[in-house]
């Protein structure tokens, strides 16, 4: 009896002490860790969105870009920074890769960050360099078929969400192509501009005006139906490539100890941000499709996600870096 009484005055005592917290937070500024490189979509939305934030919070909030190892550079420097909701991280599909490719983490990504509200999710388009003659999904295969080996398509890094979608899309295809990773997706439009790279299944943010503008062929999407912004690009299943759709979600992450009344106000912060019309306005212009926001339900589709990633990764025989 006495143990329980114990137990339960600790367990109290520390409700109590996250929500005294959570009334002063925050009283400094935040720092938001982008995994990925100035310019990416990851990078782009959560300026976004945090704009909107800091403007609630009356708080700065300092957005930094740590890209490298498949977003696992910034998210370890998260999951070990002080649980006190100071240092927040915002990820893609790239967080539930990463224990499958890399399995020498000096973090567990399952354990030790906390999913809290998704941003949206991200259509892609498969971009593919006119310089290399590549202008309908039909020219791509089949240079792939011809030439075994000899093409490559780029990604935003070893193990993200840009890297899986294509390998997905790849083993479709029932093609092969060489991998050359990138830190961002700039960075790999200018390569492909410049005929070195082939192909690369971008986010709409960043492809949408190369497409619009006709400087690289836009072969297909990466989504159930057409998109608005591009009806005369069919889907990926439209184009032959049955089963080959990936979900790239952008989200916000927490070190798992942070205490529940701030995750909870920041997860409440952060619907509100989203739900602004300037925000919801400058998301639509960027292709990102708003997701189920309602408590728990992120932390659902990560969970889930863990697994689904787990045996992609073994069925495309990548192995952990």
């Amino acid at each position: 009896m006495t143990r329980y009484f114990l137990l339960s005055a600790a367990f109290a005592l520390s409700w109590c002490c996250g929500a005294v917290a959570a009334e002063n937070w925050p009283s400094r500024p935040l720092h938001v860790i982008v995994p990925f490189g100035a310019g990416t979509t990851t990078d782009i939305v959560p300026r976004i969105v945090f704009e909107q934030v800091s403007d609630q919070l009356r708080q700065p909030v300092i957005v930094e870009n740590r890209p490298g190892a498949g977003a696992t550079t910034g998210s370890a420097a998260v999951a070990k920074a002080e649980a006190d909701g100071y240092t927040v991280l915002v990820n893609s599909s790239a967080h539930t890769i990463a224990p499958s490719l890399y399995p020498r983490l000096d973090y567990d990504p399952v354990r030790d960050l906390l999913a809290i509200v998704p941003l949206g999710t991200v259509p892609s388009v498969l971009l593919a360099s006119k310089v290399k003659g590549l202008n309908s999904v039909a020219d791509l295969v089949r240079a792939a078929k011809d030439r075994p080996g000899l093409l490559n398509f780029a990604s935003a890094g070893t193990g993200t969400a840009t890297h899986l979608s294509a390998v997905r899309s790849n083993a479709s295809a029932g093609i092969e192509a060489v991998h050359i990773p990138f830190k961002s997706a700039p960075e790999i439009l200018g390569e492909m501009l410049a005929g070195r790279i082939d192909y690369f299944l971008a986010p709409i943010a960043v492809a949408l005006p190369f497409a619009q503008d006709g400087k690289l062929s836009a072969l297909a999407v990466n989504t159930p139906q057409r998109l608005e912004a591009l009806p005369n690009v069919p889907t990926l299943a439209e184009a032959g490539f049955a089963n080959a759709e990936y979900s790239f979600w952008i989200g916000v992450f927490l070190p798992s100890k942070t205490p529940t009344p701030v995750v909870e106000r920041l997860a409440q912060e952060t619907r509100k941000a989203l739900a602004a019309p300037k925000v919801r306005e400058k998301l639509a212009a960027l292709g990102v499709e708003p997701m189920d926001t309602s408590p728990g339900h992120f932390a659902t589709v990560v969970a889930r996600q863990f697994g689904t990633d787990a045996e992609l990764v073994r069925a495309a025989g990548l192995k952990p870096q």
